[in-house]
């Protein structure tokens, strides 16, 4: 049994480093989604807060894990 959640973990672990990056990452869609579908905000206005808020999360993901490494 150890052999199994070992190996999902290593095969999740493959597609998700960073657990807050990728949940962040699918609020994110989810959120501009709503507002685009719901709330008739432009396509191009979600599109670019999509872009922004993406590159944010990255930022914020880096810099954690740069903190995490010690030089």
């Amino acid at each position: 049994m150890n052999v199994i959640r070992l190996a999902a973990k290593e095969f999740f672990g493959m597609f998700v480093d960073d657990g807050s990056l990728a949940l962040l990452a699918l609020v994110l869609v989810a959120l501009i989604t709503a507002a685009v579908k719901l709330l008739t905000l432009p396509p191009l206005l979600g599109g670019s807060l999509l872009l922004v808020g993406c590159l944010a999360i990255l930022l914020q993901s880096v810099r954690r894990a740069a903190r995490g490494t010690n030089r």
